[in-house]
């Protein structure tokens, strides 16, 4: 080959014993691919790629490994092939996942629509009250909890409810709690405020707050809770002690540490230290107890915050708000046990429970609302409430920085050690 033919142009590459040669920059491409200008690196291209020699040439080059440095052109072949098979390979891989995924949140938040019609809703809860007599909205979600004690064989929450939710002076809250959601959904607050308490209930006067169900019902409640913690209520839901047995018998039981023994007194049953399986009836007996306890009604709120902790350590640390297949059987066991407010629609109940798919057990805190003494008031036993540092709490769950506040008081949260 002499020098013109050498300086030729184009990028050329030589094989075989006649020297023959592919010019790249004006053979025709080996398919209708134009990239265009600026075009960058495709990673789904499976139009043949060149070895960075001729179809055929080998690795070596001239004078590098090989006959004369070349390679046979069938395993060039080979290799185009094995490259075409494994980017196929990818997209399927990617393709299959991308679909699971979908499939997924679609079966998921179906199931949550699906039962969210499902649910008992209370009508009026609210007090009605004009804007300027309630608190301010804050930060983040805040709903009134509470455990009714209605002395009624039927129950009263619940899709599945035969009596009435509240009829004047046959019910008692047994248990009432402010349930705090962070904004950002990452963390819950469990707030538990004495059935002793000694507070104001608007209209009636200074009494234990579980009277203000008794009382009015619901709004009473609330319109309580909202002036003894200028926090704004924006949901409420309610289980009696039949939804409350029904959802422990549901989710197969619990597991509940007890740290010490405890001896039977009178109608109370005994327990030894160490975990227990309770089902409904074991764990009605368990959180509705006190008289063997020492510190009464504060032990007592203590033994319902243990029993809600199990509870959402199975419930959530499984992934149950994530699992299309168990999430039927927990929200068919939710729904059947619980009734909450009208103002809830089902799309709030949706958007509630797949915001909550994140969170776990750990990133839900239980805490009691500060005590400063137990006293007897007209001859009844009465938590008085340490008013700085409540005051203290509600404003940090007003703002959404209830972190502040356990930082501050790390040891006001529920003990690992539960009588």
């Amino acid at each position: 080959m002499d020098d013109d033919e050498r300086a030729s142009g184009g990028d050329r590459a030589y094989g075989g014993d006649h020297a023959a040669y592919v010019d790249r920059a004006f053979a025709d491409p080996p398919g209708p691919r134009d990239p265009g200008p600026g075009a960058g690196l495709n990673i789904f291209d499976t139009s043949p790629e060149p070895d960075g020699d001729a179809d055929g040439a080998g690795d070596g080059g001239p004078g590098g490994p090989g006959t004369e440095g070349d390679t046979p052109p069938e395993h060039g072949r080979r290799k185009r092939r094995q490259r075409r098979r494994l980017r196929t390979i990818l997209l399927t891989t990617i393709a299959t996942m991308t679909a699971l995924v979908v499939l997924a949140a679609v079966g998921v938040w179906w199931v949550i629509d699906h039962y969210a019609s499902k649910v008992d809703r209370i009508e009026n809860a609210f007090p009605k009250l004009p804007l300027d007599q309630q608190p301010p909205r804050g930060k983040g979600t805040n709903f009134v909890l509470v455990g009714l004690d209605s002395r009624s064989d039927m129950p009263t929450t619940g899709r599945n409810a035969k009596g009435p939710l509240w009829q004047e002076g046959m019910q008692r809250s047994d248990a009432t709690m402010l349930l705090h959601l962070s904004a950002d959904r990452k963390s819950a607050y469990v707030v538990s405020v004495p059935r002793d308490a000694w507070v104001a209930i608007p209209g009636r006067g200074d009494a234990k707050i579980n009277a203000a169900f008794s009382w009015g019902g619901p709004p009473l409640l609330i319109d309580t809770v909202q002036r003894l913690t200028d926090i704004r209520v924006d949901h409420f839901a309610a289980i009696d002690w039949t939804g409350f047995k029904g959802l422990t018998d549901a989710l197969g039981g619990v597991d509940v540490e007890v740290a010490h023994d405890i001896p039977a007194e009178n109608d109370a049953r005994a327990w030894t230290a160490g975990k227990h399986h309770m089902n409904g009836a074991d764990a009605l007996m368990y959180v509705r107890e006190r008289k063997g306890l020492p510190r009464g009604d504060l032990d007592r709120v203590a033994r319902q915050q243990n029993f809600m902790r199990a509870i959402m350590q199975k419930l959530l640390t499984g992934g149950s708000l994530k699992d299309p297949l168990g999430l039927p059987k927990l929200l068919d066991a939710v729904t059947a046990s619980i009734s909450v407010d009208d103002r809830m629609s089902n799309g709030d109940l949706r958007d509630l429970v797949w915001s909550l798919r994140d969170i776990r057990g750990d990133d839900v805190r239980f805490m009691t609302a500060p005590v400063s003494e137990l006293k007897n008031i007209n001859g009844q036993d009465a938590v008085i409430l340490a008013p700085e540092k409540s005051a203290f709490l509600w404003t940090n769950m007003r703002a959404d920085t209830l972190d502040i506040y356990t930082r501050r008081y790390p040891n006001d949260g529920l003990s690992d050690v539960v009588s």
